[in-house]
């Protein structure tokens, strides 16, 4: 298990943890990362990511990303 921001671009990752409190949690789940969900980063830019969940992309912070482990 690593932080999303460790993954390899355009390699699909499961999504296994939510870290954070339960606002930031909540947060992640109404973009579309869920547990068990797939999700892969598209590219990186200036410390932040564009990541690829459920047909859309979605840029997070590096220190959100962290929050998400894979």
């Amino acid at each position: 298990m690593m932080p999303l921001n460790l993954a390899d671009a355009n390699q699909p990752q499961i999504i296994k943890k939510l870290g954070g409190n339960p606002e930031l949690k909540k947060h992640l789940e109404n973009l579309g990362f869920n547990v068990g969900g797939e999700v892969s980063v598209v590219n990186s830019l200036g410390g932040n990511l564009i990541v690829k969940v459920k047909e859309s992309r979605i840029a997070v912070s590096d220190e959100l990303a962290k929050k998400i482990m894979v």
